[in-house]
């Protein structure tokens, strides 16, 4: 069976900060091999601003530096913003120092004569220590309703999330369609100063042309043909409240000016009408589209997306973060039931698995759908297997554990003496049937149900190579 996705280490940012080279160059390498983002500074000074500078994780912080004293800086860099975890190290054997520096709260304190994998086990333990202080900060502090995940790319959102709500600044959140672009903008407003106020969506890929205007400013009766009476556009509606513009790269480029106009002054004219009204809203836009490139085509006005982009929320694609998947999935059944006041279905291990090797090009709309697609045939107290998935993302499993197993197949030694294509695709069939056996626990039914062969076939390449079923 694959292993389970993890993203403790996803790009982890960690800082080395020593005045020999060596030692970083070293420390870095190795880090880097770990998955992480490594950098170095060689005195205390750069160090420190590398961490105002840029988000750092965790510090691997020398005592002794040509600027100044590492357990001496400790608790300046826990008063900055994302404090890292710190951990010193040092070449002297001293047990005062190493005192001081858990008595200030520093993770660990490693002897540079010791082994380098004293380091990287540090870092793990460290990087592991604060995922659970985020997760738990996050579910704490900011109110995330809908939103569900706990992998790094998604704690990086609710970062922003919660910075952008301290502030009154246009946000632009873009990513994929199916991410939840309005899931996160509604964070924002809910923990907000606005969050008692209207939170009104736009979504401007359903608006016709003619009628955009008159939706976002409004209009007086008689404006035009067919205004029989006053209408009250959203952007007065949003007044003290949060303007959302669902898809505002299809916002036509002929009201773009004015648009920009009214987010610039907070205040606007109404079709037909003879004084212009104001409106205090706070503006935040998502779009799937690609903004720069729509700009340099002069379909979308620079000026404007410069005036979207004060703060910029990116959200990742489902497959980056599929360690959330699971956790989606019992949410979703959870709601599901509950709602229904009736007693759901359980999952196997499975069909937990297949769902997060799906690369789910929907992302987290295309999982929804596909659980609600599932359950529609389940009854009560059903379990869910893999069997039950549809045909694609069963092909799709199918196809990635051929391909694992085909890359574990290839014997690098061989490279200088290849194999003859019949053993090699010997050896290949060999690897894909013991992955196979070893995924289903020889579960015949099942191993015919993933690899589309006959229960008569399966039993014979069974025999033939020897597997072991029990």
């Amino acid at each position: 069976m694959k292993p389970m996705h993890t993203d403790i280490a996803h790009m982890s940012r960690v800082l080395i900060i020593d005045d020999d080279e060596q030692v970083c160059d070293i420390l870095a390498t190795a880090f880097s091999r770990m998955g992480h983002r490594a950098s170095f500074a060689v005195t205390l000074h750069q160090g420190l601003e590398k961490i105002l500078s840029d988000t750092i994780d965790v510090v691997f912080l020398d005592v002794n530096l040509p600027d100044g004293n590492g357990l001496t800086a400790i608790k300046t860099i826990q008063q900055m913003p994302a404090a890292p975890e710190i951990i010193i190290i040092t070449g002297n054997e001293d047990i005062d120092g190493a005192e001081l520096a858990m008595r200030s709260n520093a993770w660990d304190y490693i002897s540079k004569s010791g082994s380098y994998k004293k380091c990287n086990f540090a870092l793990d333990r460290a990087l592991a220590y604060r995922r659970q202080k985020r997760i738990t900060e996050s579910k704490t502090l900011l109110k995330r309703e809908g939103i569900v995940g706990e992998s790094r790319p998604v704690l990086d959102c609710l970062d922003k999330v919660a910075k952008a709500a301290k502030h009154h600044m246009p946000v632009l959140v873009t990513g994929e369609t199916g991410t939840g672009k309005e899931l996160f903008s509604r964070a924002i407003h809910a923990n907000s100063s606005r969050a008692h106020a209207a939170f009104v969506v736009v979504d401007c890929a359903a608006l016709p042309d003619h009628l955009v205007e008159s939706t976002l400013f409004g209009h007086v009766k008689g404006a035009f043909t067919g205004a029989d009476t006053s209408q009250t556009g959203l952007m007065k509606m949003a007044d003290k409240g949060t303007l959302f513009l669902d898809e505002v790269g299809e916002l036509p480029l002929s009201v773009q000016k004015n648009f920009l106009r009214a987010i610039q002054e907070k205040q606007f004219r109404p079709i037909g009408a003879a004084h212009e009204i104001t409106s205090d809203f706070r503006l935040i836009c998502a779009t799937h589209r690609n903004l720069p490139d729509m700009v340099k085509d002069k379909i979308f006005r620079e000026d404007l997306y410069f005036r979207l982009f004060s703060l910029h929320i990116h959200l990742p694609p489902l497959k980056s973060r599929k360690s959330d998947v699971a956790m989606l999935v019992h949410a979703h059944l959870s709601r599901k039931y509950d709602r229904s006041n009736g007693k759901g279905v359980t999952v196997s291990e499975d069909f937990l698995e297949e769902l997060q090797t799906y690369d789910w090009p929907g992302n987290v709309r295309e999982l929804i759908n596909t659980l609600d697609l599932v359950c529609s045939d389940a009854r009560t107290g059903d379990t869910l297997f893999a069997h039950h998935l549809p045909a694609h993302i069963r092909a799709f499993h199918i196809r990635s554990t051929f391909s694992a197993s085909s890359s574990a197949a290839a014997d690098p030694a061989a490279v200088g003496n290849p194999l003859q294509l019949k053993d090699y695709m010997e050896k290949m069939k060999l690897a894909y049937l013991q992955d196979l056996v070893s995924a289903t626990r020889g579960d015949i039914a099942e191993c015919c149900s993933r690899s589309g062969l006959s229960r008569s076939q399966m039993y014979r390449l069974i025999q033939q190579y020897n597997l072991k079923t029990d």
